[in-house]
């Protein structure tokens, strides 16, 4: 029990570690390779590297709020988030390696999201998927990590929760 308890740790931070480091790096590259909204095709209709900035959260959400409101609410939310993940994981509750995956990679992009916050008060984005007019907004490695980890988290608990009722 011990062993697999230790894998999936080492597999959890192994994920964050790795996920926070690219998301760093990505960043890193579009603020020192393009200006700020500067853009280029990679997929022409359809993809392009844009160097954005998000002073709000998923699809701008309070990015017209007063800046040391946001700026304080996103802080403490995201470290509420972060020191949660933790103590699920140092008390033991991580059920699967799938489970331990998606938390690695949610805790992933919470970290490189609150990183870019501190430094500049917002967050760097520059995945920008569109067709014709219509774009998604702009996000990066951390945002897809946040989602992926979320999508197995749901998918991980809902086969747990099946489970149990098949079991009673």
């Amino acid at each position: 029990m011990g062993r697999i308890l230790r894998n999936k740790n080492v597999l959890f931070l192994t994920i964050a570690v790795l996920v926070v480091l690219l998301d760093q790096a990505t960043k890193a590259w579009v603020v020192s390779a393009l200006h700020l909204h500067e853009s280029f095709a990679v997929i022409g209709g359809f993809f392009n590297i844009t160097h954005v900035r998000n002073p709000g959260a998923a699809f701008g959400f309070l990015a017209a709020a007063p800046p040391v409101f946001r700026h304080t609410f996103f802080v403490v939310v995201t470290a509420a988030a972060i020191l949660l993940i933790l103590h699920y994981l140092r008390i033991g509750r991580i059920g699967s390696f799938s489970m331990a995956s998606a938390l690695g990679l949610i805790l992933a992009g919470a970290v490189g999201n609150l990183i870019d916050r501190v430094r500049f008060g917002e967050v760097v984005d520059f995945l920008d998927v569109y067709i014709a007019g219509c774009h998604w907004p702009a996000f990066n490695v951390a945002d897809s990590a946040i989602t992926v980890g979320a999508a197995i988290l749901i998918t991980v608990l809902l086969r747990e929760r099946k489970e149990r009722k098949e079991g009673n």
